[in-house]
């Protein structure tokens, strides 16, 4: 079908001047036909020749109770009568003060302050100054932290820092500082040769061992829970995150929890730690906190963690870290009334029968002869391709096989972005039965296509 002269133009506009994020522009500027997305409605996406998407992945894994949802349009319409913005440095505004108070109130027990900022990386970024600067006010300073190989934590130089996948992050090593990088529990890959529940966890070995010797030297324990996203969809087994909460006590470190892409229903609780009672000192989350309308994240930490910084003015031991738009009052706005949807629409128990569901349509695709392995959490899924099943031999990285299993998606009406070899479902939690059905046929599909030929 021929663009219309609209669509050419925008097109055109784009590639003269819009630098995309995570995107090779010589291919970009190579497509003859990007999609240029105008509309949402539910969990679709239209373009600008009308043509209608299924949002695969919520738009980047922020949209929870799909597009144009009356509620959230009608919170920022209100609140734009009122304040769009405000600065929280020296001063208060009324939504981020009710926002707190209710994420307070559904957070893991033990936080009780709330550190507003307007991205992931951002609030992962904080957790980090926070836990460094928490020791140091003491006067026991710690400056070690503890991540895991395959992280993603954001990408600021401190979130990078503490992140650990190498094509993202390789590039930067000489602007990052050093952390102590231990094997993720990557159960398809395993590095120790072993399978679970038989290896008893035996991947936490090298975290015990290094907080009994250094424990003191360490600032925090930083880990995605349950499900670690960017490193592609990486399911922890279970007891696992409990493990890690004993042993960073035992040690008497802080524990750090990034709840970006995990929190507000992704995993089918509102948190992914709530799944085994862990309780962190600080915890980061964004992505599904506006509900997917405006850029909003908060860093939520314990009164003990907050004590450490409430000292005399003279003493300059003030949490020095702000954001222009902190706090902002529209975003704070679209959060409070994601969170009363939450309520309202009973949302966690009516996503359990729509993850049933999506575990059932994954098993024919797990069959594939080209899917290695299909991990789910809740309504997170990621499914690894492989060139060989037997030797788990994974496609080469230029072959982008992820990629075009997406692509072939795409030209059957679902948007799908892929992690390297990894194809991603994270649709919107409220997602109809008959589309989730149709999203999985159309991958399944797809991933035959790509992987076994017509």
């Amino acid at each position: 079908m021929a663009l219309s002269a609209r669509t050419r133009r925008l097109i055109q506009l784009d590639k003269q001047h819009v630098w995309h994020p995570f995107t090779q522009m010589k291919d970009w500027l190579a497509d003859p036909e990007p999609l240029v997305i105008e509309r949402g409605q539910g969990s679709l996406l239209i373009d600008t020749e009308g043509r209608r998407y299924i949002d695969g992945v919520s738009s980047l894994w922020v949209n929870v109770h799909g597009h144009r949802k009356r509620e959230l349009d009608q919170a920022v319409r209100r609140q734009l009568g009122r304040l769009a913005h405000s600065t929280l440095l020296g001063l208060a505004n009324v939504p981020s003060v009710e926002l707190a108070a209710e994420l307070i109130a559904i957070a893991p027990k033990g936080l009780s302050k709330v550190f507003y900022s307007d991205a992931g990386s951002t609030a992962v970024e904080i957790a980090l100054k926070i836990a460094y600067q928490y020791w140091a006010n003491q006067g026991r300073p710690r400056k070690r932290f503890i991540t895991l190989k395959e992280a993603y934590h954001g990408d600021t130089v401190g979130s990078v820092s503490l992140g650990g996948v190498d094509l993202f992050h390789a590039a930067y090593k000489p602007l990052l500082f050093k952390t102590d990088k231990l094997p993720a529990p990557y159960c398809y890959r395993c590095p120790l040769k072993k399978r679970f529940p038989s290896c008893k966890l035996a991947c936490l070995g090298p975290l015990k061992s290094l907080l009994a010797h250094h424990g003191n030297t360490v600032a925090a324990v930083v880990l995605e829970p349950a499900m670690m996203g960017a490193a592609g969809m990486l399911a922890q087994p279970k007891g696992y995150l409990k493990r890690v909460e004993r042993l960073a006590r035992q040690a008497g470190t802080l524990l750090v929890l990034d709840e970006v892409a995990t929190g507000f229903g992704r995993t089918g609780k509102m948190w992914a730690c709530q799944h085994e009672d862990v309780r962190p000192d600080l915890m980061a989350c964004a992505k599904g906190l506006t509900g997917g309308y405006l850029p909003l994240a908060a860093t939520l930490a314990t009164d003990k963690v907050y004590q450490g910084f409430v000292r005399d003015f003279s003493e300059a031991k003030t949490f020095f870290h702000g954001h222009t738009y902190t706090g902002n009052p529209l975003a704070c706005a679209a959060a409070l009334a994601n969170l009363r949807l939450f309520k309202s629409e009973r949302t966690l128990a009516r996503l359990a029968p729509r993850v049933r569901r999506l575990a059932s349509a994954l098993k024919p695709i797990a069959k594939l002869k080209h899917v290695g392995d299909v991990r789910q959490r809740g309504f997170m899924a990621g499914i690894e391709l492989v060139r060989d099943r037997a030797s788990q031999e994974p496609y080469g990285y230029a072959e982008r096989m992820g990629a075009q299993a997406c692509s072939l998606a795409r030209r059957h009406g679902v948007l799908l972005r892929p992690l390297g070899n990894v194809v991603v479902l994270m649709p919107p939690l409220n997602i109809p039965i008959p589309l989730l059905d149709r999203l999985v046929e159309v991958t399944h599909e797809s991933i035959r296509q790509a992987t076994e030929g017509a």
